[in-house]
């Protein structure tokens, strides 16, 4: 990794020029491949991060000039930018993702979540919506989308959950009073944030996803209507006019015409909200709203990132460092500078938005869970560093296989049956069946292992690079791709879990790699400018 230009952690950003070009051109890609990491919820109609990211992203980038404009109190304000950011620990499970490993050229890929709070506990979140009954209670995670660059940085992948789907959260330990929250077998995602902070919301994703997160970024109510404020407004579209608003006190109150509009203050958080007014009333049309304000952000933060107006820069910077709260790896300004160089590689063409794929939950239709299959497909391209626009895909070969530490006799793996999914019970004895397999191709140690386990595609882990070589031996033997062999910190040694792809049969049939996301993952293009909202029948006026 080159030298960035934040000097050091307490240094003020030099000056660079960030004009139109350089932002919306190719990437930079080896020019400056900085290193990612440099130590470095949901009852009602929720706030949204989704400003959130890119928000800080451009604000950041402004710092620089903000700072440089203050001549000899540059250092002073940089110092009170510094202290307006909140910061909170990363990842409160009991368990972390490995980090992704680098490719030929040395670089990583960077997955940053955003996260919107509903929380009520600020006499302005507290104006904006709800009773005064909410305040006091733990915020809520009603927006969860996370940012994946690539490992070149030419593209980025954002995958938003909808807060009525219902995953696992793990075990959470809240770092403020040291309380323990139980692991829930199945809830709303958004219940993350409320057990312990946001570090819950990361350790979930982390489960669900088997993806590491590096940062996470949140704000809540207020924070989306004072970022929306100092840009002057984000354009929006619907295809008629809408009314949120039901004759039982429903709805978010957005009340626009057909065409586009630039929302900010109040109603630009009304946007972020409506659910009832936007397609099927569902959740999903909230989620597919979120993403066109999000675009159209991101292309009005680019427009509005000049030299121009330093007044008004020095306003976005405060805005944005005092409506967020970050993880404790990314709380100074030299670090959300270093992160928006990161994510200003990126050309707007190549941002592709998307929502996990999801059906209604079996026990309970106003409810969602994960797609079998393209909810799967969806992840594990993210995972893989396989970009969501179909653009420049090129499958990696397969590397050659490290050597074995034992010879396969020796080789002692554990078989889990992980073949169960949301609508489809395990295999009966999958896992001993396996076991026989293993052992008639010389893995005489193999066993079976009763340990839980659901996964949609077969996986060899491992819980140390020592082990990685035996791993792969029984990758190879059953004829599994090594981009299949990962690195756990669940599991003690060398571990294969079946999944829903292998219920039957002797012969593992490894998947076809997708190129492009799937059709029901309501995908939507950075640089799409026409977006335009359906209106729900009935919420017309």
């Amino acid at each position: 990794m080159t030298r960035s230009s934040v000097d050091q952690e307490g240094a003020v950003p030099r000056a660079r020029h960030t004009g139109e070009t350089d932002v919306e051109g190719e990437p930079e890609g080896g020019r400056r491949d900085r290193r990612r990491n440099r130590g470095h919820e949901g009852r009602t109609e929720p706030g949204s991060p989704r400003p959130r990211r890119r928000i800080l992203r451009w604000s950041a980038l402004t710092l620089a000039v903000v700072i440089l404009g203050t001549a000899a109190a540059g250092y002073l304000y940089y110092e009170h930018l510094n202290a307006n950011i909140q910061k909170d620990k990363l990842n409160l499970g009991d368990s972390d993702v490995p980090e992704a490993t680098p490719n030929a050229a040395g670089q990583t890929p960077l997955n940053v979540l955003l996260i919107g709070s509903d929380s009520r506990n600020s006499a302005k979140d507290l104006q904006l919506g709800g009773s005064k009954g909410d305040v006091g209670r733990a915020g809520l995670a009603d927006v969860q989308m996370l940012v994946h660059v690539s490992a070149d940085r030419t593209n980025m992948s954002v995958v938003s959950l909808p807060r009525d789907t219902m995953i696992p959260i793990p075990r959470c330990t809240d770092p403020h009073d040291g309380h323990k929250y139980p692991a829930l077998s199945l809830a709303m995602s958004n219940e993350s944030l409320a057990r312990g902070g946001p570090g819950c919301t990361v350790a979930t994703w982390q489960s669900l996803t088997n993806i590491h997160i590096d940062h996470f970024m949140m704000v809540d109510f207020s924070g989306v209507v004072d970022m929306a404020d100092a840009i002057g407004g984000v354009p929006v579209c619907v295809k008629q006019n809408v009314w949120s608003h039901t004759s039982d006190g429903h709805g978010s109150g957005l009340k626009l015409k057909a065409g586009t509009t630039y929302v900010k203050g109040e109603q630009a958080l009304q946007w972020l909200r409506t659910r009832y007014g936007f397609e099927d009333g569902s959740d999903l049309g909230r989620t597919h709203a979120q993403h066109m304000y999000m675009s159209a952000m991101v292309r009005q933060l680019r427009k509005n990132a000049t030299l121009t107006n330093p007044g008004a820069m020095r306003g976005l910077a405060e805005t944005a460092t005092k409506a967020l709260k970050v993880d404790e790896g990314l709380g100074t300004i030299a670090k959300l500078y270093d992160l928006s160089e990161e994510f200003k590689k990126v050309p707007t063409k190549r941002i592709t938005m998307t929502t996990l794929p999801t059906v209604e939950w079996s026990q309970n239709r106003a409810r969602l869970v994960p797609a079998p299959g393209d909810a799967d497909q969806l992840i594990s391209m993210v995972r893989d560093d396989t970009p969501l626009d179909g653009r420049g895909v090129k499958h990696k070969t397969e590397e050659q296989p490290k050597t074995p530490t034992d010879p396969d006799g020796k080789i002692a793996v554990q078989v889990r049956n992980g073949t169960g999914s949301n609508d489809a019970a395990p295999t009966p004895q999958r896992a001993s069946g396996v076991v026989q397999i293993l052992q008639g191709r010389g893995f005489t140690q193999a066993t079976a292992d009763t340990t839980p386990a659901s996964e949609s595609r077969t996986t060899v882990l491992y819980p140390s690079a020592d082990l990685e070589g035996d791993a792969e031996a029984v990758a190879k033997a059953l004829g599994i791709p090594l981009k299949q062999v990962r690195k756990s910190t669940d599991v003690s040694g060398v571990t294969l879990v079946v999944g829903a792809d292998w219920r039957t049969g002797t012969a593992y049939t490894a998947p076809t790699e997708p190129t492009k996301a799937p059709s029901t993952a309501a995908v939507l293009p950075g640089d799409k400018k026409d977006a335009c909202m359906t209106v729900q029948k009935g919420f017309t006026w």
